[in-house]
Protein backbone atom coordinates (compact mmCIF):
# COMPACT_ATOMS: atom_id res chain seq x y z
CA UNK A 1 0.00 0.00 0.00
CA UNK A 2 0.91 3.08 -0.61
CA UNK A 3 -0.10 6.88 0.25
CA UNK A 4 -3.53 7.92 -1.60
CA UNK A 5 -3.06 10.48 -4.85
CA UNK A 6 -4.74 13.52 -3.02
CA UNK A 7 -2.65 13.07 0.38
CA UNK A 8 0.50 13.29 -1.76
CA UNK A 9 -0.59 16.79 -3.34
CA UNK A 10 -2.02 18.21 -0.18
CA UNK A 11 0.93 17.60 1.75
CA UNK A 12 3.22 19.15 -1.00
CA UNK A 13 0.86 22.25 -1.09
CA UNK A 14 0.95 22.48 3.23
CA UNK A 15 4.77 21.86 3.39
CA UNK A 16 5.15 24.23 0.36
CA UNK A 17 3.06 27.06 1.02
CA UNK A 18 2.77 27.09 5.28
CA UNK A 19 0.71 29.78 5.29
CA UNK A 20 -2.35 27.67 3.43
CA UNK A 21 -2.88 26.01 6.79
CA UNK A 22 -6.69 26.94 7.21
CA UNK A 23 -9.63 24.86 6.37
CA UNK A 24 -13.64 25.07 7.18
CA UNK A 25 -14.76 22.02 9.39
CA UNK A 26 -18.16 21.08 9.60
CA UNK A 27 -20.21 18.95 12.21
CA UNK A 28 -23.91 18.25 13.29
CA UNK A 29 -25.39 18.90 16.46
CA UNK A 30 -28.20 16.55 17.69
CA UNK A 31 -30.74 18.38 16.25
CA UNK A 32 -29.11 17.80 12.70
CA UNK A 33 -28.32 21.27 12.48
CA UNK A 34 -24.63 22.06 10.52
CA UNK A 35 -22.64 23.67 12.10
CA UNK A 36 -19.18 24.97 10.58
CA UNK A 37 -15.97 27.35 11.86
CA UNK A 38 -12.11 27.62 10.39
CA UNK A 39 -9.29 25.60 12.24
CA UNK A 40 -5.92 25.12 11.85
CA UNK A 41 -4.28 21.88 10.68
CA UNK A 42 -1.66 21.29 12.66
CA UNK A 43 0.09 17.61 11.65
CA UNK A 44 -0.54 15.00 9.40
CA UNK A 45 -0.16 10.83 10.29
CA UNK A 46 0.47 8.41 8.69
CA UNK A 47 0.33 4.79 9.98
CA UNK A 48 3.36 3.27 9.18
CA UNK A 49 1.64 -0.18 8.46
CA UNK A 50 -1.33 1.56 6.53
CA UNK A 51 0.36 4.33 4.61
CA UNK A 52 -3.42 4.19 2.40
CA UNK A 53 -4.79 5.76 5.79
CA UNK A 54 -3.32 9.20 6.41
CA UNK A 55 -4.79 11.01 9.48
CA UNK A 56 -5.53 14.58 9.54
CA UNK A 57 -4.58 16.63 12.84
CA UNK A 58 -5.99 20.07 14.33
CA UNK A 59 -6.90 21.81 17.24
CA UNK A 60 -9.50 23.19 19.76
CA UNK A 61 -10.79 24.33 23.33
CA UNK A 62 -12.01 21.68 24.66
CA UNK A 63 -15.00 23.67 25.83
CA UNK A 64 -16.29 24.57 22.66
CA UNK A 65 -19.64 22.87 21.40
CA UNK A 66 -18.10 21.03 18.44
CA UNK A 67 -16.78 18.47 21.26
CA UNK A 68 -20.28 17.25 22.12
CA UNK A 69 -21.18 17.61 18.39
CA UNK A 70 -18.42 15.13 17.74
CA UNK A 71 -19.18 12.66 20.45
CA UNK A 72 -22.87 12.91 19.33
CA UNK A 73 -22.22 12.28 15.61
CA UNK A 74 -18.57 11.69 14.65
CA UNK A 75 -19.04 11.96 11.26
CA UNK A 76 -17.47 15.36 9.70
CA UNK A 77 -16.39 17.79 6.51
CA UNK A 78 -14.00 20.09 5.62
CA UNK A 79 -12.93 21.92 3.16
CA UNK A 80 -9.50 23.23 2.19
CA UNK A 81 -8.70 25.83 -0.27
CA UNK A 82 -4.58 25.88 -1.19
CA UNK A 83 -4.82 29.27 -3.18
CA UNK A 84 -1.25 28.93 -4.13
CA UNK A 85 -1.83 25.92 -6.12
CA UNK A 86 -5.94 26.32 -7.04
CA UNK A 87 -6.42 23.35 -5.54
CA UNK A 88 -9.40 22.78 -3.03
CA UNK A 89 -9.77 19.53 -1.03
CA UNK A 90 -13.38 18.34 0.31
CA UNK A 91 -12.55 15.85 2.96
CA UNK A 92 -15.48 13.96 4.67
CA UNK A 93 -14.56 11.32 7.44
CA UNK A 94 -14.89 9.85 11.04
CA UNK A 95 -13.27 12.55 13.79
CA UNK A 96 -11.86 11.36 17.21
CA UNK A 97 -11.42 13.71 20.05
CA UNK A 98 -8.29 13.43 22.51
CA UNK A 99 -8.83 15.60 25.84
CA UNK A 100 -6.56 16.10 28.97
CA UNK A 101 -6.54 13.10 31.25
CA UNK A 102 -8.28 15.13 33.55
CA UNK A 103 -11.42 15.33 31.44
CA UNK A 104 -14.15 13.28 30.53
CA UNK A 105 -16.37 13.31 27.51
CA UNK A 106 -18.61 10.95 25.53
CA UNK A 107 -17.14 9.83 22.72
CA UNK A 108 -17.46 6.87 20.48
CA UNK A 109 -15.94 3.54 20.94
CA UNK A 110 -11.72 3.30 20.42
CA UNK A 111 -12.30 0.72 17.07
CA UNK A 112 -15.17 2.55 15.89
CA UNK A 113 -16.27 1.47 12.90
CA UNK A 114 -14.14 3.12 9.76
CA UNK A 115 -11.03 4.49 11.61
CA UNK A 116 -8.84 1.75 10.72
CA UNK A 117 -6.35 4.79 10.33
CA UNK A 118 -6.60 5.58 13.48
CA UNK A 119 -6.51 1.96 14.83
CA UNK A 120 -2.84 1.24 12.94
CA UNK A 121 -1.47 4.30 14.23
CA UNK A 122 -2.50 2.86 17.67
CA UNK A 123 -1.85 0.21 16.94
CA UNK A 124 2.20 1.40 16.12
CA UNK A 125 2.63 2.31 20.03
CA UNK A 126 1.70 6.21 19.29
CA UNK A 127 0.88 7.73 22.98
CA UNK A 128 -2.20 10.12 21.76
CA UNK A 129 -1.24 12.44 24.90
CA UNK A 130 2.47 12.60 24.53
CA UNK A 131 1.14 14.14 20.89
CA UNK A 132 -1.45 16.58 21.97
CA UNK A 133 1.72 18.07 24.49
CA UNK A 134 3.57 17.68 21.67
CA UNK A 135 1.29 19.98 19.61
CA UNK A 136 0.62 22.34 22.14
CA UNK A 137 4.43 23.07 22.93
CA UNK A 138 4.50 23.68 18.98
CA UNK A 139 1.70 26.53 18.71
CA UNK A 140 2.95 30.50 19.47
CA UNK A 141 2.87 31.53 23.53
CA UNK A 142 -0.12 34.05 21.96
CA UNK A 143 -2.21 31.06 20.76
CA UNK A 144 -1.27 29.37 24.12
CA UNK A 145 -3.11 32.23 25.65
CA UNK A 146 -6.40 31.40 24.32
CA UNK A 147 -6.76 28.61 26.24
CA UNK A 148 -6.76 30.36 29.42
CA UNK A 149 -9.77 32.69 28.48
CA UNK A 150 -13.23 31.81 29.70
CA UNK A 151 -14.69 29.39 27.82
CA UNK A 152 -15.86 30.35 24.08
CA UNK A 153 -19.04 31.80 23.44
CA UNK A 154 -19.69 32.88 26.94
CA UNK A 155 -21.10 36.71 27.37
CA UNK A 156 -18.52 39.53 27.84
CA UNK A 157 -20.71 41.16 31.05
CA UNK A 158 -18.00 43.97 31.31
CA UNK A 159 -17.81 44.82 27.70
CA UNK A 160 -14.58 44.34 25.68
CA UNK A 161 -12.60 46.06 28.30
CA UNK A 162 -12.86 42.57 30.19
CA UNK A 163 -10.29 41.34 27.88
CA UNK A 164 -7.89 43.33 28.91
CA UNK A 165 -7.55 41.62 32.13
CA UNK A 166 -6.84 38.02 30.40
CA UNK A 167 -3.16 37.07 30.17
CA UNK A 168 -1.66 37.59 26.46
CA UNK A 169 1.13 35.26 26.25
CA UNK A 170 2.10 31.64 27.73
CA UNK A 171 5.09 29.61 27.46
CA UNK A 172 5.53 25.89 27.38
CA UNK A 173 5.02 23.91 30.60
CA UNK A 174 8.81 23.20 30.69
CA UNK A 175 9.67 27.50 30.36
CA UNK A 176 7.56 28.56 32.90
CA UNK A 177 9.71 30.71 35.51
CA UNK A 178 6.55 31.96 37.96
CA UNK A 179 4.26 30.31 39.47
CA UNK A 180 2.05 32.40 37.67
CA UNK A 181 3.37 31.05 34.36
CA UNK A 182 2.91 27.56 35.71
CA UNK A 183 -0.82 27.83 36.60
CA UNK A 184 -1.75 29.71 33.25
CA UNK A 185 0.41 26.75 31.44
CA UNK A 186 -1.75 24.33 33.61
CA UNK A 187 -4.99 25.73 32.38
CA UNK A 188 -4.17 25.95 28.93
CA UNK A 189 -3.02 22.33 28.43
CA UNK A 190 -5.73 21.27 30.41
CA UNK A 191 -7.85 23.17 27.91
CA UNK A 192 -6.73 22.04 24.94
CA UNK A 193 -7.81 18.93 22.82
CA UNK A 194 -6.82 17.38 19.22
CA UNK A 195 -9.55 16.28 16.71
CA UNK A 196 -8.20 13.48 14.48
CA UNK A 197 -9.96 12.99 11.56
CA UNK A 198 -9.47 9.84 9.09
CA UNK A 199 -10.37 10.49 5.21
CA UNK A 200 -13.25 8.69 3.74
CA UNK A 201 -14.00 10.54 1.04
CA UNK A 202 -12.33 13.03 -0.81
CA UNK A 203 -13.55 15.81 -3.80
CA UNK A 204 -10.39 17.18 -5.44
CA UNK A 205 -10.62 20.12 -7.95
CA UNK A 206 -7.38 21.47 -9.86
CA UNK A 207 -8.54 24.99 -11.19
CA UNK A 208 -4.41 25.23 -11.92
CA UNK A 209 -4.94 22.82 -14.62
CA UNK A 210 -6.99 23.94 -18.08
CA UNK A 211 -9.29 22.59 -18.55
CA UNK A 212 -10.01 22.13 -14.83
CA UNK A 213 -9.80 18.67 -12.92
CA UNK A 214 -11.99 17.25 -10.45
CA UNK A 215 -11.42 13.57 -9.37
CA UNK A 216 -13.60 11.58 -6.56
CA UNK A 217 -11.35 9.58 -4.16
CA UNK A 218 -13.29 6.85 -2.08
CA UNK A 219 -11.71 4.35 0.54
CA UNK A 220 -12.37 0.75 -0.63
CA UNK A 221 -10.99 -2.10 2.31
CA UNK A 222 -7.21 -0.54 2.04
CA UNK A 223 -7.12 1.17 -1.41
CA UNK A 224 -8.86 4.79 -2.99
CA UNK A 225 -11.17 4.13 -5.75
CA UNK A 226 -10.50 7.30 -8.34
CA UNK A 227 -13.40 8.81 -10.28
CA UNK A 228 -12.82 11.31 -13.09
CA UNK A 229 -15.86 13.63 -12.62
CA UNK A 230 -17.28 17.00 -14.38
CA UNK A 231 -15.36 19.84 -12.70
Amino acid sequence: MSTPRWYNALEKAVSQHPNSSLFQLATIDEAGKPHVRSHIHRAFLVPPSSPAFPLLVTSTDVRTPKIEQIAHANTVELAWWINATSDQFRISGLARIFVAPEHAISAPPRAALGCAGIGAVEASGIDWEAKRRELFDAVSEKMRATWCRPAPGMPLKGGYEEMNDWPVRVPKPSETKTEKEKELAKVALSNYAIIVIEPLKVDWVQLAISPNRRTFFTREGGSWREEPVVP
